[in-house]
């Protein structure tokens, strides 16, 4: 399948909200904490069972990333947003039928499995299209793709706790509003798939340098340098420190102040994961932008330090003070979206635009750990804690101190970044003169 080409006079400003309609609708993973205490109410899950098709889900994100980055690379973004609209909503409709007949494993095959190679396939598709569109700005324009994944729960969270509202949070409402969802997100999905193009030509289209400047690695040659997994490690830190609160965040505020005169109710705990959102899509856009100012090594001492630090005022302040809780959590969800959005322009910077989207979906396999590592940490922690007798913010102080540990892990794996070797380019004039062909070649 090749890949739709813009026309003359095709605005690269009309690629940006394409890729918006497919990332804003798979965001919605970031919305699951609202369906855990329903789903574990009329199923009777644990908190660590009903992460189960949550955690599956970007495990299969990052596995059918990495797969599937260069079939991405190959056929190009129309076909690969079509294949994450099929995958995506029928994971859905899979899940729905699992909620009617309370059958779990039908929901973590629908939402987990098949949903999450929809997550995978979609989160990708339009990465490496932006950067030769925006070869002058690639933090900038990455940012506006993948900020609508952390904004997706924005719209998400309160829509899907008004439905359960409305049709009830039995399984049988539970199925209602995952169909409603299937549905709604094929329709929304199919624009991007319309909308999007490829530029004609590889030559600039803003003001700066070719996409092909400076020096292009393989995707094959990439995972083979050390900059490569010293930026898995640092994105794997970054997103396991990040995750673990996003997917619990609801049942988390709930349990943290519930020994306080200032309880968390279930709609106030849903508003907490939709400020979340919002911290996480501007995150996404803002810390991204700014990289382009700053560098990308420095944005990620921020991510990963400052990130720590709020980790230890959460920790110590305990149940003390809610606005400082909030805050904390705010501005550690703004890093954990600024380090997905700033990690494209990264892999640019050190590789180069040649298959830039094959090496991002192979760096997303960090995202699969994380995305077992975060939830797996505070859900495990706190049913033992909870089994102990424990409750209120004791809950999570273990979970708190262990990810200011994995963030420290993250920052000297930064430091340890340095410019790719020469050895692992390919040879310039191919890079420079048949950048066509190459970008044929499977990785």
């Amino acid at each position: 399948m090749s890949p739709p080409v813009a026309p003359p006079g095709w605005s690269r400003w009309l690629v940006p909200p394409a890729a918006l309609s497919v990332h804003l609708s798979i965001g919605q993973a970031y919305a699951w904490s609202v369906f855990k205490p329903p789903l574990e109410s009329a199923l009777g899950l644990s908190g660590t069972q009903s992460a189960l098709p949550f955690q599956l889900g970007i495990v299969m994100l990052g596995l059918s990333a990495a797969f599937g980055g260069t079939l991405v690379e190959r056929n190009g973004p129309r076909w690969a947003m079509t294949v994450a609209l099929i995958c995506f909503s029928s994971g859905f409709l899979l899940s729905a039928l699992g909620a009617a007949t309370e059958q779990y494993w039908l929901i973590v095959l629908g939402y987990g499995f098949v949903g999450g190679i929809g997550l995978g396939i979609g989160y990708i598709s339009p990465v490496s299209t932006l950067i030769k569109w925006f070869p002058d700005r690639p933090g900038m324009a990455t940012g506006i793709a993948i900020m609508g994944f952390g904004g997706g729960a924005l719209i998400a969270s309160p829509w899907s706790a008004q439905m359960l509202e409305s049709f009830g949070a039995d399984s049988s409402g539970i199925a209602l509003a995952f169909l409603v969802h299937g549905l709604s997100y094929a329709v929304f999905m199919l624009l991007g798939v319309l909308l999007v193009r490829v530029p004609r030509t590889e030559k600039p289209v803003g003001d700066g340098p070719s996409v092909f400047d400076g020096p292009q690695v393989s995707a094959r040659n990439a995972v083979r340098t050390p900059q490569f997994w010293c930026l898995w490690v640092v994105l794997c830190m970054n997103v396991t420190a990040g995750i673990g609160i996003l997917e619990k965040a609801a049942p988390m505020i709930t349990d943290f102040f519930a020994n306080t005169s200032t309880t968390v109710s279930a709609s106030a705990a849903a508003g907490f994961v939709a400020l979340l959102s919002a911290a996480n899509m501007a995150g996404r856009i803002g810390w991204s932008s700014t990289s382009d100012l700053i560098g990308r090594k420095n944005i990620y001492r921020l991510y990963l330090g400052a990130g720590a630090l709020m980790y230890g005022l959460i920790a110590l302040a305990g149940d003390s003070s809610k606005p400082l809780f909030i805050l904390c959590a705010l501005v550690i969800l703004s890093f954990y979206g600024g380090g997905f959005a700033t990690i494209p322009a990264y892999l640019k910077d050190l590789f180069g635009t040649y298959q830039v989207g094959a090496i991002h979906g192979r760096l997303l396999t960090a995202w699969s750990t994380a995305g077992v590592l975060g939830p797996l940490i505070v859900n495990w922690i706190a049913d033992r804690q909870e089994e102990a007798g424990k409750d209120g913010s004791s809950l999570y102080t273990m979970s708190l101190f262990i990810m200011i540990g994995l963030l420290a892990v993250g920052f000297v794996a930064n430091e340890l970044v340095r410019p790719v070797h020469p050895r692992h380019h390919i040879p310039a004039p191919e890079s420079k003169e048949a950048p066509d062909v190459q970008r044929q070649q499977p990785a």
